[in-house]
Order: structure tokens, then C-alpha cells, then sequence
């Protein structure tokens, strides 16, 4: 989790009257993802963030499942995605199942005259290209190239591109994104041994609040669903907030790369988990210093996860024809590894700049009938000699 922080304006005791200066209450309001029984934040509002003054018919945006069902790897051309101006058509899902969702996107324009919120999901929204300021109820965070942005379910965000030429990697996850276990101390804390601390977080910069009346739509997403919810308030006029739910920045260039003597396994890049899979990241760092080491990954056998690799940027040795924005899929039940020649390759290899997301889910994922329309279908026959 986040560690607790508090800005703006806040009562010296929660639950207890705090007053505007013309005598009125300011409205409190608990916001978890977990119910009361895990991390919470505490919201000051000028007005009650419950006044709806109207609500738009749904939109289906449940991502269609393609009938295609086959053990084999698989590789998709991101890239090919065309463009849209708008951030949330933009968002094309890829692969899913009842723990994530799995989609990349290409936004053109900031987000005008809407607010966003996802009501089943975090989400963890990679930059790989453009930046800009996502605002929300807590205040601003400034992103930029190599960015994870964490935000929990429930958030009302807004995100403002500075730049036309956008390219976002977004994982959805069902359960709250955490920090790995291994990594924190039992009182919260991020360990010594941690690949980054709290030092790296960027966190929400308190902006004050927006204190006006008039029909603010919220687009919020419910089980399938896109709900056009019209509120009479503007959703940030937040006075002051403290509590440890509440979005954040994590640079992949923070990540301090876990080396040795022999090839390292993958839970050394681990970076974010949720239930029932893990977010790794492979940064630039030296190679495997032992005299003999082989620098390229061993075979692997995937016997209880899908590997979802996703290459941002750099050489990799342990691949052939890498494209940036590629994304492949090992699925579990067949063994994976180099690609012919990488091993005698890698050999005497002192460092990598690769740079990649990797996703490991720990049960299968479905493929949507969008991402088959990007597949690179000769790249099952790449480890043929």
C-alpha cells in the first residue's frame, strides 16, 4: 500500500463536525476499495458527492471474446492500433479473464467535457509514449515516458495529454494492485531489499478545490457497462483528504535491477501483484558476471501462469524481430525459451538495455476478437531452427 499522507484542510478528528465558513458541513466521505476492512482515504467535499441529476442509457463496452482457442504462442503488433481522439474508445481490450483485463491504447485529445471512473477495477496505466497530468479528486500527478500509474477503483480522474502522439499500456485488475508482500515490512513499510521505496513514488500535487454547480458527467464503467452518470457538483472540490488509498507514480526508471553471478529468475523484476497475477518490469542492467554464465534465459516450462510480455523499447538478446509496443503470449503447457542462436549470442554479453512489462497471470487468458486482427501469425515457427 501507499503510506499515509494528508493535504488541504481536514477536522483535527474524523467523523466529526468540520464547517464551512458560512456554518455549513463540509460532506465526508470514506473512500476504500475493500469495504472498511483495508486501506481507506477520508474526503472533505464543499457538497455531497451523491447529488445525481441525471443518467444516460448504458453502452455495452463488454470486450468481445474471440472463438479462437489454441495452446501455442502467440505475438501481437500493438502498434498497429490506429489512433483515436478520444481516451476511452481509444482503450482497445486485448486479453482477458476474471482477474485482468489486458488492453492498450492510442489517444489523440485530452479527455473534455467527461470524467472517468472505473467502478470494477484498479487500474495501472503505463506510459510509453506522451505525457501529461492525470487530475482527479486528490490532486495532480504529472506523467511522463516509462510511468506506472496506479489508480484505485473508484477514482474520478481526468486526463489531460500534452502531447498528440500517445501510446498507453493499461492492465485492470479486479483486486487491489499491491506492492509485493516480499518487499514489506508488517507495518507497511518498503523493505531494504525492495527494488524501489517510498523515496520513488511521486504522489497526487494538492490543487484547490473546485468549488461550482452545473451537470459534470461522469462515464463510469460497471461490469460491462458504461453508465453516463450527470452530477450537479463538480467532483473535485475536495478541501483536504489523508488516508493511504489514493493514486500514484512509479517510474520505471526507478527500478533498481536484482543482479548475480548466474542468470537471475523472473521474480527478481517483480514490481506490482494482485490477485492471481504479478506486473515485472525488465529495465537496462548489467549481465550475469559469473565466468561462465549464459546470459540469455533458460527454457522454461509455463506450467501455471500465461506470460504477457510487453516491449517497450531496446535490444533483446533472447528475441528475434522485437518491434517496440509487441506483445507476446506464452501460455501455460508448452515450455518457452531463447530464440535459436541467442544463447551462443549472449555470451560474453556484459549488459542489456532492454526495457518491457511483463505480466504473469495465473490463469488463462482469453484473447478478444480485437487483438487477432494484430497477430503476427508466422511467429509460432520463430524457434524452428
Amino acid at each position: 500500500m501507499p503510506y499515509y499522507i494528508q493535504r488541504g484542510s481536514l477536522p483535527p478528528k474524523r467523523h466529526t463536525q468540520f464547517r464551512q465558513a458560512d456554518g455549513s458541513l463540509y460532506a465526508e466521505q470514506l473512500f476504500s476499495t475493500e469495504g472498511f476492512s483495508s486501506d481507506y482515504t477520508l474526503m472533505y467535499h464543499y457538497h455531497p458527492p451523491t447529488q445525481i441529476i441525471k443518467v444516460d442509457e448504458p453502452i455495452n463496452c463488454m470486450p468481445e471474446i474471440a472463438e479462437e482457442k489454441m495452446l501455442k504462442h502467440r505475438c501481437f503488433e500493438t502498434f498497429q492500433v490506429k489512433p483515436e481522439a478520444d481516451y476511452l474508445k481509444s482503450r482497445k481490450p486485448l486479453l482477458v479473464n476474471n482477474d485482468c483485463a489486458i488492453s492498450v491504447a492510442a489517444p489523440e485529445k485530452s479527455m473534455e467535457g467527461y470524467f472517468y471512473k472505473n467502478a470494477d477495477a484498479d487500474e495501472l496505466i503505463f506510459i510509453h509514449e506522451g505525457n501529461g497530468i492525470l487530475h482527479s479528486q486528490y490532486g495532480d500527478l504529472y506523467f511522463q515516458y516509462g510511468d506506472y500509474i496506479v489508480i484505485p477503483r473508484g477514482t474520478i480522474y481526468q486526463i489531460s495529454f500534452q502531447s498528440a502522439h500517445n501510446r498507453l499500456f493499461i492492465v485492470e485488475s479486479y483486486s487491489p494492485i499491491r506492492f509485493p508482500k516480499k518487499y514489506v515490512s508488517k507495518n507497511g513499510q518498503l523493505l531494504e531489499h525492495s527494488p524501489y521505496t517510498e523515496r520513488d513514488l511521486k504522489l497526487p500535487e494538492f490543487k484547490e478545490p473546485i468549488n461550482a454547480k452545473g451537470d459534470f458527467l461522469i462515464e463510469t464503467k460497471k461490469r460491462g457497462m458504461l453508465y453516463g452518470i450527470h452530477y450537479a457538483n463538480h467532483p473535485f472540490d475536495v478541501v483536504g483528504w489523508d488516508g493511504c488509498c489514493y493514486p500514484y507514480i512509479l517510474s520505471i526508471h526507478d527500478f533498481e535491477p536484482i543482479t548475480g553471478r548466474v542468470h537471475q529468475p523472473p521474480p527478481v523484476h517483480l514490481t506490482f501483484e494482485a490477485n492471481n497475477f504479478v506486473v515485472c518490469s525488465f529495465v537496462p542492467r548489467l549481465y550475469d558476471y559469473h565466468p561462465l554464465a549464459i546470459p540469455a534465459p533458460y527454457n522454461h516450462s509455463n506450467i501455471d501462469s500465461d506470460e504477457v510480455l510487453y516491449y517497450v523499447d531496446g535490444d533483446f538478446m533472447s528475441r528475434k524481430n522485437v518491434t517496440r509496443g509487441m506483445i507476446t503470449l506464452h501460455p501455460a503447457g508448452i515450455p518457452h525459451g531463447p530464440h535459436p542462436g541467442a544463447v551462443e549470442k549472449s555470451i560474453g554479453k556484459k549488459e542489456t538495455q532492454e526495457l518491457a512489462v511483463m505480466v504473469d497471470t495465473f490463469h488463462p487468458l482469453q484473447l478478444t476478437k480485437t487483438v487477432l486482427g494484430i497477430e503476427n501469425k508466422d511467429y509460432i515457427m520463430s524457434w524452428a531452427e
